[in-house]
């Protein structure tokens, strides 16, 4: 079974409250199609940057974002986990201030998790990012993860014959 780490926009896009914007309402229907539909076709894990994130703002959310990951396997702290986010930081590939979204990359790398899902399009899942990203995993020798949306990781709904 494969593994995919749930980055902490996928819990948040889950709890949030219903919106009005075009964008962001199907990002939530999305998330819970994915969520309903297709998690537990995968292993889950996440990480302590996701629990820390999903922790802060307002507290019924957050109580509700920290609910809806329990149970789901925390993958160990490594020191090389912020060698390498120091790393993709050093080059640029991400600004100063997405310094845990390289803290996220860089946990899915380094324990050879298959999957990031994320709504992060800004600074994880953006096609200008991530071929620089790849090319600091492949420098350090490290496989690449499969970087993507809920959407892209829907399951086929075509009827076979």
């Amino acid at each position: 079974m494969d593994t995919v780490y749930l980055e902490t926009s996928i819990v948040s896009y889950l709890r949030q409250k219903p919106s009005t914007q075009v964008v962001t309402a199907a990002r939530q229907l999305l998330t819970h199609q994915w969520w309903n539909d297709e998690r537990a076709n995968y292993e889950l894990v996440i990480s302590q940057y996701v629990i820390d994130e999903a922790s802060g703002g307002d507290p019924t959310l957050a109580a509700e974002r920290l609910e809806s990951l329990d149970g789901i396997p925390l993958l160990p702290n490594a020191p090389e986990i912020p060698q390498i986010a120091n790393e993709i930081m050093s080059l640029g590939v991400l600004p100063p201030k997405a310094q845990v979204d390289a803290l996220h990359i860089s946990s899915v790398a380094h324990h050879r998790i298959q999957y990031l899902l994320t709504w992060n399009c800004k600074h994880i899942a953006n096609a200008k990012i991530l071929p620089h990203i790849h090319h600091v995993l492949m420098d350090l020798g490290i496989p690449i993860p499969i970087i993507c949306t809920p959407e892209e990781l829907l399951g086929d709904d075509t009827e076979t014959e």
